[in-house]
């Protein structure tokens, strides 16, 4: 049997089409993608928030096509029109939201825009984490088996754990977002921010080029305002009162294309820690490698939840690429099929080696056996292509210079 249930129309343009015979009040999708459904009617807040639309024609035609607005509700992917069924040989189509707004509807507001067909783009690639933990309880869990029983909410936790620990060196799992640099220099940390990966700053032609991290300057965490002998002053809760960040004020209001202060007010200070003093930090060539850097910098302020930037940097457009933990979407978490036998093996050795009792060579086996299929995962998911190599070993001759 096909493991793909979707038909091109489905796959491309994520719409699915039926006739009315005047008399079925009910349709059911069969998208690899569950229908989101708030509200059917169009002049409802909720409305914006279903993915998909749907569209009615009586003749089938392009440009004959008109948003239905009967009224009806959505169970699963079954479609069920709560009032009259639509007329016999009516066409319906129930169009997923696509980044172009699909092919039907023909103003603005009739189209189904969205990102639902793109997010399915590939998915074959992938199985969900819901699905993984359901197989191991059928295939792993169960009389004559290694794992005779287990609580279901035991698997998920150790799925979810698979899941956490593959994410940082194994799955790819790297997010991005493109942001502009504010006035303020700063701008939030993702909501499912891990850790990064690169900051990049796009040109105008559309490179990108490395951002840095910098130890040139800091963010405290704390920034308690004090009296005349430097004691922190309190609140009436007993709390110290916050003040701003001098450090980051002078940090956010230098140039470091055209820097006028010096280290100890001295040209010979600026030469020699950061290079030629018509230069920014370490630009030109200095003493102290590390900073030899034109693309500017970044720090991480724990405090606000925020990267901050250097002043070179405002208004400019970003990359900032970053790994996630791989559950921000909890059980409908992508796993790619590559990693799946090395999930069923994290999970075995988790559960048996949680427990009391187990034999050592049981314990022992399984987990050779889980460090041999996440090694064979991290191989396959690498990604390795014989022509990339090559190309780049052409250039085997140059030497390398440290």
């Amino acid at each position: 049997m096909s493991l793909i249930k979707e038909n091109n129309r489905q796959y491309y343009e994520g719409a699915q089409g039926f006739r009315g015979d005047g008399n079925t009040t009910s349709f059911t999708t069969t998208f690899n993608t569950d229908l989101i459904w708030y509200s059917s009617d169009p002049n409802s807040a909720k409305y914006a928030s279903n993915n998909f639309k749907l569209y009615t024609s009586a003749t089938g035609l392009p440009g004959d096509w008109t948003e239905m607005t009967y009224n009806y509700t959505v169970v699963g992917n079954t479609i069920n029109f709560t009032t009259t069924p639509p007329a016999d040989g009516f066409y319906i189509i129930v169009q997923l939201k696509k980044i172009d707004g699909g092919n039907y509807g023909s103003t603005f507001n009739d189209k189904a825009y969205g990102e639902a067909v793109e997010k399915n783009y590939g998915s074959y690639a992938y199985t969900k984490l819901n699905d993984i933990i359901n197989n191991f309880i059928v295939a792993y869990v169960g009389d004559g088996k290694l794992i005779t029983s287990a609580k279901r909410t035991d698997v998920v936790f150790h799925a979810k754990r698979a899941m956490q620990e593959f994410s940082y060196d194994t799955l790819k799992s790297v997010n991005s977002q493109e942001l502009t640099i504010p006035n303020s220099l700063s701008v939030i940390i993702p909501q499912d921010y891990v850790n990064y990966v690169n900051l990049y700053w796009i040109d105008g032609q559309g490179v990108k080029h490395v951002i840095m991290p910098t130890n040139l300057t800091t963010n405290p965490y704390e920034n308690p305002l004090q009296d005349n002998k430097g004691i922190p002053i309190q609140d009436n809760d007993g709390d110290n009162i916050d003040g701003t960040s001098i450090t980051e004020e002078r940090w956010a209001e230098n140039n470091l294309k055209n820097r006028k202060d010096y280290i100890d007010n001295t040209e010979f200070s600026w030469d020699y820690y950061y290079g030629e003093n018509s230069y920014g930090a370490g630009q030109l060539y200095g003493l102290d490698p590390q900073n030899a850097n034109v693309n500017g910098y970044f720090t991480i302020n724990e405090r606000e939840g925020k990267f901050s930037f250097s002043s070179d940097l405002v208004g400019k457009i970003i990359i900032l690429e970053y790994i996630s933990d791989g559950l921000s979407t909890d059980e409908d978490t992508r796993v790619p099929k590559l990693a799946e036998e090395a999930m069923y093996a994290y999970i075995s050795h988790a559960i048996i080696a949680s427990r009391i009792d187990q034999p050592e060579y049981i314990v022992n086996r399984l987990k050779r056996e889980k460090s041999a299929k996440l090694r064979n995962t991290k191989i396959r998911l690498s990604n390795l292509k014989l022509n990339e190599i090559v190309q780049v070993l052409r250039g085997k001759s140059k030497w390398i210079k440290h």
